[in-house]
């Protein structure tokens, strides 16, 4: 069975706008466990422009399930994970501008600093993730960094599926599906866990679920968008049945 992590930091990007108390990430991270979730994933950006410090350590001190902190690979947020010691630390490139993550991390253009970033998150305890794109001598370098995870990211993916009216039959759809079949192959080569994630929806998951050796999806933006309409617990269990039939 495929795992699904459920990224809650737009319930906070709803609270930040007006910087008040509600919705609480806290009560968003029970309702996806309640829903089945196998993870719960926050990114705390440079910008805290949603997940904030204090609601790191409170969801870990009520989470049932993996808490994953996406993080930048700076001094500052090292320095938190080492402290709070979430089970899954992933790297991920972070820019001030952007509205989303745009893309995988570089890992073979900074092996070195990596190298170090990951072998001190390891010390800590945790299990450490790299956030990359679809590219093999991204994977490589992963492996040699000491990643155990690699997270593929899925956004050219859903981008051509929207594009296409997710028609296989269209070069361009199979292509960027293959490009993750290989990736995941060369992942469970190197000896590390097969993840993918980013832009995923109700829709156009149920390819990348299927693919061989995945163990987790991790999705977010999807999700709390359905929640709006059904409510958080209902649209995680409604995403699972979709990436488990």
């Amino acid at each position: 069975m495929v795992e699904l992590g459920v990224n809650i930091d737009h319930v906070a990007t709803i609270r930040q706008a007006r910087r008040t108390y509600e919705p609480d990430p806290v009560w968003a991270a029970t309702e996806a466990q309640l829903g089945g979730a196998d993870g719960i994933t926050v990114h705390l950006r440079e910008d805290r422009r949603h997940i904030q410090d204090h609601d790191v350590l409170r969801i870990q001190k009520m989470c049932h399930v993996k808490l994953n902190l996406e993080m930048a690979a700076t001094a500052e947020m090292v320095a938190f994970a080492c402290q709070t010691k979430p089970n899954l630390a992933m790297l991920v490139p972070e820019g001030r501008q952007e509205v989303t993550t745009e893309g995988g991390l570089d890992v073979l253009g900074q092996l070195k600093r990596l190298k170090e970033v990951v072998k001190q998150l390891k010390d800590g305890g945790m299990t450490v993730s790299a956030f990359v794109d679809a590219v093999p001598s991204q994977i490589q370098a992963a492996a040699e960094a000491g990643f155990d995870v690699c997270e593929v990211h899925t956004g050219p993916y859903a981008h051509v599926f929207h594009q296409t009216g997710g028609d296989l039959d269209k070069p361009q759809l199979a292509m960027e599906l293959n490009k993750i079949v290989d990736t995941g192959d060369l992942i469970r080569k190197a000896g590390m866990r097969f993840n993918a994630g980013h832009a995923l929806n109700y829709v156009n998951v149920h390819h990348v679920a299927a693919l061989p050796g995945l163990r987790e999806l991790h999705i977010g933006h999807a999700i709390i968008s359905r929640a709006v309409f059904v409510g958080l617990r209902q649209a995680v269990t409604e995403m699972k049945q979709l990436m488990n039939p």
